[in-house]
């Protein structure tokens, strides 16, 4: 008689050479017959998971804070940049791209969950780790606005490939601090990087409209950072798990005491500062912003 492990390593070979007969293969030969062997073996894991999240919106917004929030949920486990819509568009299959996704997501735990020199780190949670996997997602803002904004069709292919709903979560941030925070980490004038935000922000727009209202949640990182309470139960609503109070508390430990604010540290000219003022009240979810003080 064929022993149990016989049998496992019989099915694994078979999903091997299957794999090998795409053409996909070619492309990410080691990381694709890895994946796939992965999602085998832990397919009986990764059956609950009924939600997939990807965020959009603009480098520097908070979309690193509140990917670690979720990813310290014993029901969530989100990566750090793994950018999945390049292996959907790869052709790269639902049980691949969790099981990448929950790869990634222990690795970076591992590494302390850090990102432009912070730890967002939750003591005594989940973060690379699960309990009941219900939801999985990627936290990789920018370049998601960017190849959706470019190839709209990805969000369709995302959901039929993980054959689940797709949930977008976009963070708001004020743009003065977020766009003098993108010029300090780059290495492109200012008005290019203010140029930058507001394509972002039309992209933005062009994704909300894809999606139906329940499948959209926007958040402002002043309003997270204020309440995270309140926020992070509204986001955890959104997603369909529940806010246990003591992954609520650890959460908001690890929170600053309010909003860093950056604009000053940008080369801000009058017309510069007008620019941005006009263009953020056009966008409803900018226009808080607008009655703002300037930089000092």
């Amino acid at each position: 008689m064929r022993t149990k492990e016989a049998h496992r390593r019989t099915a694994v070979a078979r999903v091997v050479t299957e794999v090998r007969k795409l053409p996909v293969f070619r492309s990410y030969p080691t990381l694709y017959v890895g994946s796939a062997v992965k999602g085998f073996r832990q397919r009986d894991e990764l059956a609950g998971v009924r939600t997939f999240v990807i965020f959009i919106g603009h480098p520097r917004s908070g979309h690193s804070l509140v990917g670690s929030l979720l990813d310290a949920h014993p029901n969530i486990v989100v990566s750090h940049e793994l950018d999945v819509l390049r292996f959907v568009a790869a052709g790269y299959r639902r049980t691949q791209l969790i099981a990448l996704v929950v790869d990634h997501a222990r690795a970076n735990a591992v590494a302390g969950r850090k990102s432009w020199g912070y730890s967002y780190a939750v003591p005594g949670q989940w973060q690379g780790r699960f309990e009941d996997l219900q939801v999985v997602g990627d936290k990789r803002g920018r370049l998601t606005t960017v190849r959706l904004g470019e190839h709209p069709e990805l969000l369709d292919r995302l959901a039929e490939a993980v054959g689940m709903p797709v949930a977008i979560v976009q963070v708001v941030r004020d743009p003065l601090d977020n766009i003098a925070t993108m010029w300090r980490r780059a290495d492109h004038s200012l008005d290019q990087q203010v140029d930058l935000y507001f394509t972002l922000t039309e992209a933005c727009h062009g994704i909300e409209a894809r999606v139906a209202p329940e499948r959209f949640h926007r958040l402002h990182l002043e309003d997270m950072v204020a309440d995270p309470h309140t926020e992070l139960t509204a986001l955890c609503r959104f997603i369909d798990v529940p806010a246990d109070p003591a992954y609520l508390d650890a959460c908001a430990a690890i929170m600053f005491d309010s909003p860093k604010q950056t604009r000053g540290d940008a080369p801000w000219t009058p017309e510069l500062l007008a620019d941005v003022r006009r263009r953020a009240a056009a966008t409803p979810w900018l226009d808080r912003y607008t009655a703002e003080p300037g930089p000092t």
